[in-house]
Order: structure tokens, then C-alpha cells, then sequence
């Protein structure tokens, strides 16, 4: 074999090995916290590691938290709350005190947290919020960047905002008619030029379930990455799968203000295991593979072919029985594992690990069986059972839900 054709071989196979490293480095997961019975942190943050996960996007900034994950290598997004928005944008005082009770000190710390990103609020635009935090939120992303800079933090950790999929909206059946919602369109503006000024990437939650629930013409094949799904056309384009058309959506919508290549990354997406109709954990991890098998491939979209999202969290890492059920009982089946860190189902994150790991020497109470009282009045059981059902989650007990239209013994 000639030197020439050896060394091109040697390139090869260490481009794509770097290739696929950079690709698995991409594919983090959202840790919530709204559990009853919440997993110790440092039992999580073993759990991370067990399972290759290097980058990891919170909602908060708890102390235990962050103490967990320091010295850990992993790139952490802390978030702040909507309801701090109106104080940050109001002043630089606290922006100076928040970056350095929740960033600065972590960071500087032995070992210390990979803080990456400060998250600005927790999808401030949704629909349903109307606009009561539109006029703090650059405001406070302007303040906590000023913050960071005088922290001299600036050039590590970068300041983003994370959006839901409805600051989006179209006029007819064509993905050229899509833009930013009206009453969004100068707030989204102003953000999407502090961002390209700071070097920050778009932080967009994209969301095939909830799209396929809200949408009459699309399939659950077309959700799941099936094949066999029927192909949608938009703006001349073929999509094969709602993935790719709700990214170019984004893409559509950032070039018509102006910002045609801002850097994007997909700050949650999922699939739901219980609490409704197609939420089941066959379905989880259909969808989980075959959004794991289109992001390994690098194949991009047909707006960005070859080039797949910056970054992509996984929504997310446990179930939460406190997360708010407006949108649906189904939010509180979210994650890849159980609240006390077992796995739901299997899938290869592409990190090293072909199969989820579970938590380990995680702490149970005793068990304990409930059994009917015959002798008791069970006229008004379903008065005892929502009275029940106020202290605990029972959302798999909901319409759709693994345990819908259960009954008494021998009952039909």
C-alpha cells in the first residue's frame, strides 16, 4: 500500500472517529427537580457519569445541586426563574449578586461546576403566559451579561433564553409563511441581536408529541421517525419526519428577521410515558431511537443538510409527580427514568453506552400493601379516592393513562 493511500486511510478514520465524538459530545438532558421524593444529587450526578451524559440543563440553581456537580466534567445550563425576570431587568445590583451567588461561586470553587450557559427565564414567551414577561426579558439577559463580563466570566458562560415552540406561528400550510408570533416579533428581534452580538446560540424547545396531539395532519409515524410515514411537502421541500420540519420551521423563522445561520440548539425534546393517549414507554422509545439514529447520521435537514442542531437536551432525565399538568397529565412522565433512577426503556445515547444505566444503592421505605376494607362503606369511594388523589400524583390514572378505566374486582 502506497505512503499516500496510507495516510489518507489514517485521516479518514480519524475524522470520522473525531467526527462521531463531536456529534455524541452534542446530546445532553434536562434535569428537573419537581419530585415529592427527589434522588439524592450526588446519586444523580453518579447516574449522569454511569450513562455518559457530559452535558446536563437545570431549571434552578439549588445549592445541592450545584455542589453535586462540581468537579464532575459536565457542562452544566443553570436557570433562572420567570418570576426573577422583573427584578434583573430592573437592576444591575441584582444581576451582580445573582452571577455571583449562583454562578461565580460554583465556578471558583475546588474542581468547581462547568457552568456553560445562564438559561434567562424558563420559555418566558409561552402563549399561555400572554406577554407579562416579554418587557423584563432581554433586559435581564442584558444585565446578567453585563454581570458576567464584570465577573470576568463572560468568555466562558454564555447568556441564552430558551423558547417554546408556540413564539412560532404560520398563515396557511407553508413552511415559507412561518414567523415569529406578532405579539412577539420586536421582543424576539431585540433578543435574537443581543445573542448574535454575544456569540449565543438560539435555545428552542422542539416538541413532536405535543405537536402531533395539536396537529390534525400529522401522523404518529411522521413523529416517530417511521419510515413508512407519508411524506409532508412545505416550501418545496420534502420532510420525512416532524423533527426536521418543526427545525426548519425555526431556521424559516430566524432568516426572516435576519438571522438565516444563528446557531441553534433544541433545549428539550421528548416523549412522554404515561398520562395520555400514545404516551407509553414502547412509544418513548421508538421516537428516542429514531431521534438518536437522525442525529448520529449528521444528516441535518433539508435547510441545513449536514449540519444537525448545536447541541440537543433530552427532556428529561426523571419524572417529576409535582410538575405543573395544565398542558396535560403527561407532563409528569417525561423522563428516561423513573423518579428513583430506573430506566423506563432502552436506548443507545450514543455516547459509549449501548444500554441506560440504572441508579445505584438508591434508599426505598419499607414496603407497604393497601387492601380494601370490605366491611367499610364504599358508597363514597370515589370522594375518598380524589381526596387521596389531592396529596399524590395519579395521572396514570387519567384518560390514555396506563391505568385508566380500572375497576373492582369482577367488575366489567
Amino acid at each position: 500500500m502506497s505512503t499516500t493511500v496510507s495516510s489518507f486511510i489514517t485521516f479518514t478514520f480519524f475524522f470520522t472517529i473525531f467526527n462521531i465524538a463531536s456529534v455524541s459530545k452534542a446530546i445532553g438532558i434536562n434535569w428537573g427537580t419537581m419530585a415529592s421524593h427527589p434522588l439524592p444529587p450526588v446519586k444523580v450526578v453518579k447516574l449522569l457519569k454511569s450513562n455518559n451524559i457530559n452535558k446536563v440543563k437545570l431549571f434552578d440553581t439549588k445549592p445541592d445541586v450545584l455542589q453535586a456537580l462540581s468537579g464532575s466534567n459536565i457542562g452544566v445550563t443553570v436557570g433562572i426563574p420567570n418570576v426573577m425576570l422583573k427584578s434583573l431587568n430592573s437592576s444591575r445590583k441584582v444581576a451582580d449578586s445573582w452571577v455571583h451567588d449562583n454562578v461565580t461561586r460554583y465556578v471558583s470553587s475546588g474542581g468547581g461546576a462547568k457552568i456553560e450557559y445562564v438559561a434567562i427565564g424558563d420559555e418566558p414567551f409561552l402563549k399561555s403566559y400572554s406577554e407579562q414577561f416579554h418587557p423584563f426579558t432581554v433586559g435581564a439577559a442584558m444585565n446578567i451579561q453585563a454581570a458576567l463580563k464584570k465577573a470576568k466570566l463572560d468568555n466562558k458562560v454564555k447568556v441564552v433564553v430558551p423558547c417554546s415552540f408556540d413564539s412560532f406561528e404560520s398563515r396557511s400550510n407553508s413552511s415559507t409563511e412561518v414567523h415569529f408570533r406578532s405579539d412577539l416579533n420586536k421582543t424576539m428581534i431585540d433578543l435574537l441581536t443581543f445573542l448574535d452580538k454575544h456569540g449565543s446560540p438560539f435555545f428552542v424547545t422542539i416538541s413532536p408529541f405535543t405537536t402531533f396531539l395539536e396537529t390534525k395532519n400529522i401522523s404518529l409515524d411522521f413523529s416517530l421517525f417511521k419510515e413508512t410515514a407519508h411524506p409532508h411537502k412545505f416550501s418545496r421541500k420534502t420532510y420525512k419526519n416532524s423533527f426536521d420540519l418543526s427545525y426548519d420551521t425555526v431556521i424559516t423563522a430566524l432568516s426572516k428577521v435576519g438571522f438565516p445561520n444563528m446557531e441553534i440548539v433544541v433545549s428539550k425534546i421528548g416523549w412522554p410515558t404515561d398520562g395520555a393517549a400514545n404516551a407509553s414507554s414502547f412509544l418513548a422509545e421508538t421516537f428516542m431511537k429514531g431521534l438518536m439514529n437522525h442525529l448520529h447520521s449528521s444528516s441535518g435537514t433539508p435547510l441545513r443538510p449536514h449540519q444537525p442542531p448545536h447541541e440537543t437536551y433530552i427532556y428529561s432525565l426523571l419524572d417529576e409527580d409535582q410538575r405543573n399538568i395544565t398542558a396535560g397529565n403527561f407532563e409528569r412522565h417525561w423522563g428516561l427514568f423513573t423518579f428513583d433512577g430506573q430506566a423506563k426503556y432502552h436506548v443507545d445515547l450514543g455516547q459509549g453506552s449501548k444500554s441506560l444505566v440504572n441508579a445505584q444503592d438508591v434508599e426505598y421505605l419499607s414496603s407497604k400493601w393497601c387492601v380494601v376494607n370490605n366491611n367499610e362503606d364504599l358508597s363514597n369511594a370515589t370522594a375518598k379516592a380524589l381526596e387521596a388523589c389531592a396529596n399524590a400524583d395519579c395521572t396514570a390514572l387519567s384518560s390514555g393513562g396506563s391505568c385508566f378505566n380500572i375497576t373492582w374486582p369482577n367488575v366489567h
